[in-house]
């Protein structure tokens, strides 16, 4: 995936810094993570594993480093692969078949990201990632209680709520209060005071110098002098970092171990390998979307180049004796809170593991582990946020709930474990979603009759089969319905067949006619639309004056609301092409807010629409209404004025102000004539009020003006086309005249309309 924001040009010294700070976080942990990850066989010694834990940060921060695309992902041993390394090594029976599975697991990402698989990262949803973050915040928090007290006897790296002494989380917390440590609890107390302290000072927090980089120091210099204090604030070796210390850095060769080649043909070592990649491979993705939700930049980083990137790291890992490396949100998130900007700072901090291990062990080993716990609880508490509860609160159970559970999944058992459970409940509120509301239904009002239209859903699983066919069965007798597969993407064959049987069977013998839109051809369904959704001569002739009005009310009421029909203009076209049989006659204003189909919800051939600014009459527009009625056969004049009519405004301006429009009249030599018609509407009292108005004010006497104008012509109408008065009074025509309200889409009814018709005027919204 191409990157969406390009590269900062930052300074390389933010970067430094925050690769010292992830250096002093990952220095435990990767030490952590490789007692947790000793199995519990004859002859094997956990600390045979310390060295291939720090091996993995080193290959994590440097080789994966380097070929990663993501800005801010760091990568070294993950805590949720402890668990797996250790069931392998004990399964292959030694640590050097395990290589090899772990070589082989490198070369199987490889593949995976030569593939292109990483796009399935994009199908994490992004509550599970959130409740990811969320977790690993309240992990660290729990997990570094104790450290920050002295209590520091289980794995600094171990994220499992389970430990390997059988005690879990909750009791290391009791624990604290029985084995609190006086000089390591002042330490650490001490460095949360001033990692506080730090972010809350805004010169402090904007210095250069990064916060844990003083705590660390800090923490270095009590620790010696509690030393020479003596007594029971002395910090003994088991609350400090403990890294193997070279007597000679040369000797650093000897500590490799080598991948054992001779079992190559065993099909465990390649259900290991296979096993390692895929847990690698998805707590990677996963913690790459998780990092670039956490990145202030908001970068995306590309999920195949991380896949290749991780199966280069491991592939080396294998052959030179580290384990597994995956991307880890600790360190990642501690990098992006110490201002890590760029990859540079991940590169830095495995470059510092290296000169670490070979050249300053016993220098590192002085510092103590509780101001590493100070650094980590602070960026828990970030990362766990109240803000964050709160937002996925407010976006409601379809994102709290998964978020939520994922959560306490993860922080109860373990990562991948409780990722699944959250993807899981993820999943389970989909298909009830999907279950509940498969297809949407709602009444339409076509001119031909009522038409019942389901529209199915984007994918139309077997889990809908229910749902729909109870839709079906509720279709009453003589009824029509058309079910809409315009924007499904996917429909099961349980669902084409239950449609056919429907259509073939069920339908004929409930008298039900079924139309069907949208089915692509594969599905062998033909579209049928078997309702008349236009004016056709059957409906024009079967309908009455009061029904051709309500037509247009009924279109005017879906318009306001956006339910707007579904129509085949195409069908339409060629079903009007040999001639049209329209219900009314719309004389309306030529303003371009004002298109009588659209308004009214009106497909072609179904209406004459009339045009001229502000809607008034002349003897052409008589002739085309009369051949709207008398020949063509519409049942309904309908004259429509609208407010804020820009033309009745500017009769109203020149009648009751003369000389005001100025240019306007000038450079429109037929103007006038539209306006002295418009002008019989306007009366002396308008003009004297108008002399008193401004805003709101004016504008409600422009549109009186407007409704005087609209009942004024439907009068002439009558008064000046003998036929159209003929046709009147015997009852094939009605002549109505209405108001659109520009700004609510509301029409409100002017002219009186005869009872039989069966409506009652609506008051302007």
């Amino acid at each position: 995936m191409p990157e969406t924001t390009p590269r900062p040009t930052t300074p390389p010294a933010a970067d430094l810094g925050a690769g010292l700070v992830v250096f002093l976080v990952a220095l435990p942990l990767c030490l952590g993570i490789a007692l947790a990850s000793a199995p519990t066989m004859a002859g094997f010694n956990p600390k045979d594993l310390l060295f291939p834990g720090l091996l993995a940060g080193i290959v994590g921060g440097v080789v994966v480093g380097l070929l990663s695309g993501s800005h801010t992902s760091v990568a070294g041993p993950a805590a949720g692969l402890t668990a797996v390394v250790a069931a392998q090594i004990a399964l292959l029976g030694s640590f050097e078949a395990f290589l090899l599975a772990l070589f082989i697991a490198g070369l199987i990402q490889i593949g995976l990201g030569l593939a292109r698989a990483g796009f399935i990262a994009a199908f994490f949803p992004s509550s599970v990632i959130k409740g990811l973050l969320a977790a690993i915040g309240v992990i660290l928090i729990l997990k570094q209680i104790p450290h920050l007290f002295g209590h520091d006897t289980d794995p600094e790296g171990e994220m499992a709520f389970q430990q390997p002494d059988h005690e879990n989380t909750l009791t290391e917390l009791l624990q604290v209060f029985a084995d609190l440590h006086p000089g390591a609890a002042a330490i650490g107390l001490a460095s949360l005071a001033i990692l506080i302290f730090w972010e809350w000072y805004k010169p402090l927090k904007k210095s250069l110098v990064p916060a844990p980089l003083v705590v660390v120091l800090f923490g270095v210099a009590v620790t010696l002098a509690f030393q020479r204090l003596g007594g029971v604030w002395v910090v003994e070796a088991s609350h400090l970092v403990q890294v193997p210390v070279l007597e000679n850095p040369a000797d650093v060769t000897t500590l490799f171990r080598f991948p054992d080649f001779s079992k190559w043909a065993e099909p465990a070592v390649y259900l290991a390998g296979l096993t390692i990649a895929a847990v690698a491979s998805l707590e990677t993705l996963l913690n790459l979307q998780a990092a670039d939700k956490l990145d202030p930049q908001q970068r995306t980083s590309p999920p195949s180049r991380e896949l290749l990137a991780q199966g280069v790291g491991n592939t080396l890992c294998g052959l030179v004796g580290g384990l597994p490396v995956t991307s880890v949100i600790v360190r990642t998130s501690v990098n992006i809170n110490a201002g890590g900007k760029t990859k540079l700072s991940a590169i830095f901090h495995g470059v510092l593991l290296l000169v670490c291990v070979v050249f300053f062990a016993r220098y590192v080993n002085l510092i103590p582990l509780a101001s590493l716990a100070a650094i980590l609880l602070v960026t828990g508490v970030k990362l766990v946020s109240p803000a964050l509860v709160k937002q996925m609160w407010e976006e409601g159970p379809y994102q709290f709930v998964p978020f939520a559970v994922t959560l306490l999944a993860i922080v109860f058992t373990d990562l991948l474990v409780g990722i699944l459970i959250g993807l899981g409940v993820t999943i389970a509120f989909i298909l009830n979603s999907n279950v509940r509301r498969p297809l949407r239904r709602f009444q339409e009002k076509h001119v031909g009759g009522e038409v019942l239209h389901i529209e199915l859903a984007n994918q139309v699983s077997f889990l809908n089969r229910a749902t729909l066919e109870k839709a079906l069965r509720e279709v009453p007798r003589g009824g029509h319905v058309l079910i809409d597969a315009s924007h499904t993407d996917y429909i099961d064959p349980d669902i084409l067949d239950l449609i056919r049987d429907f259509q073939q069977t069920t339908a004929p013998a409930h008298d039900v006619q079924v139309s069907l839109l949208g089915f692509r051809a594969k599905y062998n369904l033909d579209d049928k639309i078997q309702f008349v959704d236009y004016s056709s001569r059957e409906v024009q002739e079967g309908i009455s004056p009061d029904a051709a009005l309500q037509i247009l009310l009924d279109g005017n009421e879906r318009f306001r609301s956006g339910n707007r029909l579904s129509r085949d203009l195409g069908r339409q076209r060629g079903a009007t092409a040999k001639g049209q049989h329209p219900i009314a006659v719309v004389l309306s204003c030529i303003d371009s807010r004002t298109p009588a189909e659209i308004i009214f919800d009106l497909g072609l051939g179904d209406i004459f629409s009339v045009r001229v600014a502000g809607n008034i009459t002349s003897r052409k527009i008589l002739a085309s209404m009369e051949y709207g009625c008398a020949v063509a056969g519409a049942k309904l004049v309908l004259v429509l004025g609208h407010t804020n009519c820009g033309a009745v405004g500017a009769a109203v301006q020149g009648t009751c102000v003369p000389g005001s429009l100025g240019q306007a009249a000038d450079d429109c030599e037929h103007l006038g004539h539209i306006l002295q018609e418009i002008a019989l509407s306007v009366d002396a009292t308008t003009c004297s009020d108008l002399a008193h108005a401004d805003g709101p004010a004016r504008d409600a006497i422009v549109n009186a003006v407007a409704r005087r104008n609209v009942l004024r012509v439907c009068q002439q109408i009558q008064a000046q086309s003998t036929a159209l008065r003929a046709l009147v009074r015997q009852g094939k025509i009605a002549i109505v005249g209405a108001l659109y309200d520009l700004a609510t889409g509301d029409i409100e009814i002017l002219s009186d309309v005869p009872a039989s018709y069966g409506y009652s005027p609506r008051p302007m919204q």
